[in-house]
């Protein structure tokens, strides 16, 4: 079964958005799980829009590089899109999964998944039992009315064990 990670950049009251994230951090954080795949939903990606449209000379596939899935069940990310994510230079490919979640992270084997996404991806996976492990990287602020990293509605309860600890950042198992 696939090694799931929820790697999230957050407020200090758990807002995901209305911030901004120290992204060289998170990134950097990033590379401590070396995933197979990068798991990232339909809105993560659309709002890299203008970003994705504005680069120039992108690198290309990496072809050591994860493999980039989009949760994109309603088919909102155009073609274009994926095309300029494959080239971004991180990614070996980018494809749509349109599959149910638990089919999808079924179908990855056993690789190690790190879902890139906010509160309604984060959200389905923790609900549906499927994550392995949470890693917050908490920035110094409150946002105050913002989407929160576990969306809409909350999870259930989870017993969590501490496997690491930083001043900002926070890792756990799930139990």
């Amino acid at each position: 079964m696939a090694y799931v990670v929820l790697h999230v950049a957050v407020s200090v009251d758990g807002a995901t958005k209305g911030f901004e994230p120290d992204v060289g951090r998170f990134y950097g954080l990033a590379a401590t799980w070396r995933e197979d795949v990068t798991l990232a939903g339909a809105d993560t990606i659309l709002a890299q829009e203008q970003a994705l449209r504005e680069a120039t000379n992108p690198p290309g596939p990496r072809p050591d590089g994860p493999l980039l899935a989009v949760t994109d069940r309603r088919g909102r990310v155009p073609e274009w899109m994926f095309e300029a994510l494959r080239n971004a230079g991180y990614w070996r490919d980018a494809v749509p999964v349109r599959d149910e979640l638990p089919s999808v992270i079924a179908g990855f084997g056993d690789a190690v998944v790190r879902v890139d996404s906010g509160g309604a991806l984060n959200g389905a996976l923790l609900r549906g039992g499927l994550v392995n492990e949470i890693s917050l990287l908490v920035h110094p602020c409150v946002v105050g009315a913002a989407p929160r990293w576990y969306g809409d509605p909350p999870p259930p309860p989870l017993a969590l064990e501490p496997l690491e600890r930083a001043a900002d950042w926070l890792r756990y198992r799930v139990v």
